[in-house]
């Protein structure tokens, strides 16, 4: 542990922002997992589906926690998969 103030205070913040950044990534994952599974069905609200997932993957991109071409990626690969 560190003794240092301000030390002790940076290892608060860094781990609130690691809940942080783990809550939105795994929530990030679940999204694209019921796109793909909604797009793999071929269910009546696809297209909703693949909205909010898309939605999710620019929140990540803007808070950066995923790289802004790594959410061009998923992003283009979701609307392909609903052109499919």
């Amino acid at each position: 542990m560190p003794n240092i103030k301000s030390a002790k205070k940076r290892v608060k913040v860094n781990t609130a922002k690691a809940l942080r950044n783990k809550a939105v990534k795994s929530d990030l994952k679940t999204a694209l997992k019921k796109a793909a599974a909604a797009v793999a069905d071929n269910t009546a609200d696809k297209e909703a589906v693949v909205k909010t997932a898309i939605k999710k993957v620019d929140m990540a991109c803007s808070k950066g926690i995923i790289h802004k071409n790594n959410a061009a990626r998923k992003k283009s690969a979701l609307a392909k998969s609903l052109v499919k």
